[in-house]
């Protein structure tokens, strides 16, 4: 795997290295909530046209973007360790996959670690799925959030609220650190490091671990198709590609896309980084062509 990032990667890992990464492990939650929220504000301006609103679906505080399309649902899970991050941090990448995939996207606002950690989240995602009127439904989400979205399938399956794609983008999968990924690109290099991928696995998993939060370890048998996207330049490339194994152990259908010279996160930047554009549309083809609208 080429460590070269690319061409509009350049500029984007300059400033990063300008400025000191946010000491996330050691500031308050509160401030270093604020802090991502903020850098991951940024990063969603300017925001494509889409409806949006707040809801509850399940119990759960929702935010509905293109809510006139349909029919069906893609439930985007959001990343960010497990710790950070809402509906509107990942609000342009949400609104991108909607138009694209001419279909609503719902983004769960679900409880945050370490105050709860596994498997809250897992049980808000599946009172979200629980509470939707039938039809076409996708489960995506991006790092922490495929996470949770695998998690959900696992615990989901052979229920009611069986999607028919799982979409799971740069996602870390069981608290692994001597993969090839992290030794090439866990030293903060490429942003993500995998030191902090300890902390956020620590926030997640808590004192006492539930195993479904390692879905990497649960039943793969029975899964929907899933397609896996990857980051060449991320500690968490890996997880991905020791997953896609399982599945083909398993029987299990699967797409496996790798996106080189990009890093951890690149799905945010699409302000900047024409294959992140690239990317969304990669997905929300794949989501086309899974349920027959092409």
């Amino acid at each position: 795997m080429s460590h070269s990032p690319h061409p509009q990667m350049l500029p984007i890992l300059a400033m990063q290295r300008a400025t000191p990464a946010p000491d996330y492990e050691h500031m308050p939650l509160a401030a270093g909530r604020a802090t991502f929220n903020e850098t991951h504000g940024r990063m969603n301006s300017p925001l494509p046209p889409a409806s949006a609103r707040d809801l509850v679906v399940g119990g759960v505080p929702c935010c509905l973007i293109n809510e006139a399309a349909g029919p069906g649902m893609i439930v985007f899970v959001h990343g960010g360790g497990w710790t950070f991050g809402n509906p509107a941090s990942h609000q342009r990448c949400a609104r991108l996959l909607a138009l694209d995939a001419a279909m609503p996207v719902l983004l769960p606002d679900y409880r945050l670690a370490p105050e709860h950690p596994c498997p809250a989240a897992i049980e808000d995602v599946l009172a979200v799925l629980a509470a939707l009127p039938p039809g076409p439904l996708v489960l995506g989400g991006d790092s922490a959030g495929a996470n949770i979205a695998l998690a959900v399938a696992q615990a989901g399956a052979g229920t009611g609220a069986r999607p028919d794609l799982l979409s799971l983008w740069y996602g870390c999968f069981a608290p692994i650190f001597d993969t090839r990924s992290h030794r090439d690109c866990g030293d903060g290099s490429f942003g993500l490091t995998s030191q902090r991928m300890r902390w956020y696995w620590d926030n997640w998993l808590g004192e006492t671990p539930d195993p479904r939060g390692i879905p990497l370890d649960g039943p793969m048998a029975g899964l929907p198709r899933i397609h896996l996207l990857a980051a060449g330049l991320d500690c968490l490339r890996d997880d991905s590609l020791i997953l896609s194994g399982k599945l083909a152990d398993a029987g299990v259908p699967y797409r496996l896309d790798m996106i080189p010279g990009v890093v951890h996160g690149f799905l945010q930047m699409s302000v900047l980084l024409e294959p992140a554009r690239r990317a969304i549309a990669t997905i929300a083809d794949e989501i086309k062509r899974t349920l027959n609208r092409e």
